[in-house]
């Protein structure tokens, strides 16, 4: 069991809605914060059968037992129809919920009751360094972070079963039946984008499509929380900057196994790349988690000098290195990037053995860049 950090704090007076893809550890994390609610698990066939026949058995339920705790409904998007008997019941008996499930875009497709600002909205990721006792580098960048896969024994096997089932099968059926083969190639595709600047025509050319489809592809793995845009930082630049977003699927797990990746390791070609998917995983939960919700941006100059994650307004700006020893011509995008905008800090995150100063960035070992991360010294 994992200690989870997302503690759900505005559930004592507010309604919620976790979100989050499937195998995060949303129901698990519910059931533990949440003991006392009365639960709707719309995966229960029998559940799921009443309630989208009848949605107004859960008012009549909820009116004949008021409940004290807030009222869990899991994977609330099968059955869209109960929004509006919760919204009834938010207002006239001021009874809380926490609604569940793996995105909104369902619920906005159907055209749902989204309960118009009336819930607080979180977002529950794969696990982070800070939650894993005993931490080990080498299995979160070959396996991932998802709490089934950190630590199985088979974990390729789980992967392979996530991304059939789940990415090729239920992802898909967000686009017309016919084009799940070529959804399935463009999966494929997306995974030698991540990290990378999307170049939607180059893609679709892979796939034999539009760039239009490609980029509603792509835009359905970043409404169903699969994945997410990193967009340019351009605030007022100097030099010319490349404009288009990179895109990072939401657990490192998924480009390995698309990829055939073989075993990660410092030193061979996909480390660097891994390593880096692992440290922007790390800044995007610390980002929800904390409260702080800062932008994540990347910056890159037409000549190729590059800062992999500005954070906030430029406030902070982080290059990620997957080397034992950092060196001088590691830091040229940080320098440049200084020239123009003096961030506060600038850090390189490496394998270092001990914190450095070179050139005046901060050259931190990956676990000190964490500690620190967590800690709120980072951003603030």
């Amino acid at each position: 069991m994992y200690e989870r950090i997302l503690r759900l704090d505005s559930s004592k007076t507010e309604t919620c809605f976790l979100l989050g893809p499937r195998q995060t550890g949303k129901s698990t994390l519910l059931k533990k914060l949440f003991p006392a609610s009365k639960y709707y698990d719309l995966l229960l066939s029998e559940e799921f059968a009443r309630l989208s026949k009848n949605p107004a058995l859960l008012r009549e339920e909820l009116l004949a037992q008021a409940p004290d705790a807030p009222v869990v409904i899991d994977e609330i998007q099968l059955v869209p129809a109960l929004l509006n008997e919760v919204q009834w019941l938010i207002v006239n008996k001021n009874i809380r919920f926490i609604l569940c499930g793996s995105s909104a875009r369902k619920l906005r497709r159907t055209g749902a009751n989204l309960l118009g600002g009336r819930a607080v909205h979180y977002e529950l990721f794969p696990l982070v360094w800070r939650e894993i006792r005993d931490f080990d580098l080498h299995t979160a960048l070959n396996n991932g972070l998802l709490p089934r896969h950190y630590r199985a024994a088979a974990a390729r096997k789980l992967i392979h079963a996530y991304i059939g089932d789940y990415l090729k099968e239920e992802i898909s059926a967000e686009v017309l039946s016919r084009s799940v083969p070529v959804f399935s190639r463009f999966l494929e595709a997306a995974a030698f984008s991540n990290g990378e600047i999307v170049n939607y025509n180059n893609i679709a050319a892979d796939c034999g499509v539009s760039g239009p489809t490609i980029k509603n592809y792509f835009q359905i793995l970043s409404d169903t929380l699969l994945g997410r845009f990193v967009p340019s930082f351009k605030k007022k630049p100097k030099r010319r900057v490349i404009l288009a977003p990179k895109f990072y699927f939401f657990d490192l797990s998924l480009p390995n196994f698309l990829l055939k990746r073989t075993e990660v390791v410092p030193g061979n070609e996909v480390f660097g790349k891994a390593f880096e998917h692992f440290i922007f995983q790390e800044i995007t939960a610390h980002s929800h988690y904390s409260g702080l919700e800062y932008e994540t941006a990347y910056w890159r100059t037409a000549s190729q000098l590059e800062v992999d994650f500005v954070l906030g307004g430029g406030e902070a700006a982080v290059e990620v290195k997957g080397v034992r020893e950092t060196l001088p011509g590691h830091l040229r995008g940080l320098r440049a990037f200084a020239e123009e905008y003096a961030p506060r800090r600038r850090i390189a995150v490496s394998l270092d053995k001990a914190p450095r100063m070179v050139d005046g960035v901060e050259v931190l070992p990956w676990q000190v860049f964490l500690d620190k991360l967590w800690a709120g010294e980072i951003m603030k």
